[in-house]
């Protein structure tokens, strides 16, 4: 049984979700590793017994609901409970709309959107018997503005949050003691950009700014020991919820010119394997940290959206004048 608290993750065999175990291990949390790559698994439960804690690795697919349920089971069954799932698995394709085939559609809501949905599911059945919990989730800015060449992707972190926001009055209703918190992310160096299915020209990066996932693990350990309805990660993505809340057209064109070439390097693509249907070499553990090292920040900004009334109005108000002030000028 483990001695302190005791956390899932999903996803947590690389990027973020491998960050926040480690950050969650050097706290002494007891931690059930969930993820598909046996050897990205193994290596976090290498950092997890590194770091002070105890690890339960757990080979699930995120899809398949009834695995996710199985996985609950024995991390209580090792551990006693579960006091906080943090749903952080993903999955992506950058390509146009008109490229993107059914199967892939699917695959990627599957991953994103619906594990998210099985997880909350599997951690609400536990902590209803236990009688408390906290479910936390992995989102990003793009739960709120749609960019090009990640629909799947942006769709499913829609769904996600419009999932949490009904979730969240359920459980209201029946005065629950059950905590829910969303983290929304901005441009993170993971290896996801060296293993998502990529159909552009040129090979993937985050959009500048970028920030290390251990800067974010530590923003995620906050939110979940604080538990506010949400976080908002960085200036970047806070100007991206804000800016489109208050001019969406303007923000369609300034990602028409520039989206496109944001989300990749001078580099050609290359023809490589990718995890979307399967994990990738599953002996290969790819670590928390992408290729972008260099370009990423060390820490990053947390703003609570609740606490931001004052500032979207002024935000918004300003917008406003300066576009008043532009068709003013065009007009003189």
């Amino acid at each position: 049984m483990a001695a302190g608290n005791v956390i899932v993750i999903t996803g947590a065999s690389a990027g973020v979700g491998r960050a926040v175990a480690q950050e969650f291990a050097s706290r002494g949390w007891s931690v059930g590793l969930i993820a598909r790559g046996r050897g990205g698994l193994e290596g976090a439960r290498r950092d997890v017994e590194a770091r002070g804690g105890q690890a339960l690795v757990l080979p699930v697919d995120v899809a398949d609901a009834a695995a996710l349920d199985r996985a609950a089971d024995e991390v209580v069954a090792r551990f006693g409970r579960i006091d906080l799932w943090i749903n952080a698995a993903m999955a992506t394709i950058l390509a146009p709309v008109s490229e993107v085939t059914p199967d892939e559609f699917r695959r990627v809501t599957e991953v994103t959107y619906l594990g998210q949905v099985f997880g909350t599911q599997t951690a609400l059945r536990q902590m209803r018997r236990q009688g408390y919990g906290t479910i936390l989730s992995v989102g990003s800015a793009l739960a709120y503005r749609g960019i090009p060449l990640q629909a799947p992707y942006c769709a499913a972190k829609f769904a996600t949050r419009g999932f949490f926001d009904s979730l969240r009055s359920e459980l209201l209703h029946e005065k629950s003691p059950i905590r829910l918190t969303e983290v929304h992310l901005p441009a993170v160096n993971t290896p996801q950009f060296d293993w998502a299915r990529n159909k552009m020209a040129r090979s993937a990066q985050p959009v500048p700014p970028i920030h290390a996932p251990e800067a974010i693990a530590r923003a995620i350990f906050r939110a979940a020991m604080d538990t506010p309805r949400e976080v908002w990660l960085a200036a970047s993505a806070v100007k991206a919820i804000l800016g489109d809340a208050a001019l969406p057209a303007v923000v369609d064109q300034v990602l028409a010119s520039q989206g496109y070439d944001g989300q990749q390097t001078e580099e050609a693509a290359q023809d490589r394997p990718d995890n979307l249907f399967e994990p990738l070499d599953v002996s290969i553990d790819y670590g928390a940290a992408g290729r972008f090292g260099d370009q990423a920040r060390g820490s990053v900004t947390t703003w609570h959206p609740g606490r931001m009334r004052a500032l979207g109005a002024f935000f918004a108000g300003a917008v406003a004048f300066a576009a008043a002030r532009g068709v003013m000028g065009r007009r003189g």
